[in-house]
């Protein structure tokens, strides 16, 4: 009895600090930024390099990457858990695939950076542009969908699987038609995790993107992300107090996204939509 309740103690400090740790941040960043952030500062175009003016490139260039990055990312990860999960035969191969996944989800966004900077900017000619940017940054959150994607079809009771075939449905139809639908809900939380992480990503972005000042009008053009401006911002000593505002803004996005994620999960997916 006495171990079970230091144990209880323990849980419940460990879910204290947590929350504890979050409302620190969230705290820190939006006592001193919020005094900052406006309309104007959302809307006008950076001046003095950011020392004055607003965000309203960042935003778009943020939004725009996020964009690509998810467009690419989805349906490759997606087709790549169907095979893990729905055709492919358990064996080295198999294994070799999922170990190559948890892999790739570990490795630190600034070699995703380089890479990409290496391969998409100088061997592939792109430069620093939003497609080099949003093509790395698919690569980055790839196994997030991958894994989320593979845990939610393989959380599909195999009865489904089977009450379709043996009405006479192909492997393909009762993969369309009874288990994605089944599974919409996970893969939808990761689909919104990536777009996140792709929201608040610096280095792999700064490496392939660039970090131009100026509305981005192609895929092609150079932008900067809200992360980025925030970096360059409070590390070359340029304006703590944008920086601080623009993480006020970067912050309450993801709190914004995830926000919806839990209602799409909880409120859409749950009546069977």
């Amino acid at each position: 009895m006495v171990l079970e309740r230091l144990i209880r103690i323990f849980l419940w400090a460990s879910a204290l600090f947590t929350i504890f740790i979050l409302i620190a941040i969230l705290g820190h960043i939006i006592g001193k930024g919020l005094h900052a952030v406006n309309l104007e500062f959302l809307l006008e175009y950076p001046r003095s390099m950011g020392r004055e003016g607003g965000i309203s490139p960042a935003i778009v260039g943020t939004v725009y990457l996020t964009a690509i990055s998810i467009l690419i990312a989805s349906p490759i990860g997606i087709g790549a858990a169907v095979y893990l999960t729905e055709y492919a035969r358990k064996g080295r191969i198999l294994n070799f695939i999922r170990f190559s996944t948890e892999t790739l989800a570990g490795i630190p966004s600034i070699i995703f950076g380089l890479f990409g900077y290496v391969f998409f900017v100088i061997y592939m000619g792109f430069s620093w542009s939003l497609l080099s940017g949003g093509l790395t940054l698919a690569f980055m959150i790839l196994p997030t969908i991958v894994r989320t994607s593979e845990e939610a079809i393989r959380a599909v009771p195999d009865s489904y699987r089977e009450g379709s075939l043996s009405l006479g449905a192909t492997r393909w139809q009762t993969t369309v038609r009874v288990v994605l639908p089944s599974a919409i809900s996970g893969i939808v939380t990761g689909i919104i995790l990536s777009i996140g992480r792709a929201v608040g990503e610096t280095a792999a972005v700064f490496l392939t993107a660039g970090s131009s000042l100026r509305m981005p009008t192609s895929i092609m053009d150079p932008a900067r992300t809200m992360s980025v401006h925030l970096y360059v911002l409070a590390a070359e000593g340029i304006s703590l107090e944008k920086a601080y505002a623009t993480a006020t803004v970067l912050v309450v996005l993801v709190l914004m996204i995830n926000l919806f994620s839990t209602f799409v999960i909880k409120k859409v997916f749950s009546r069977g939509i």
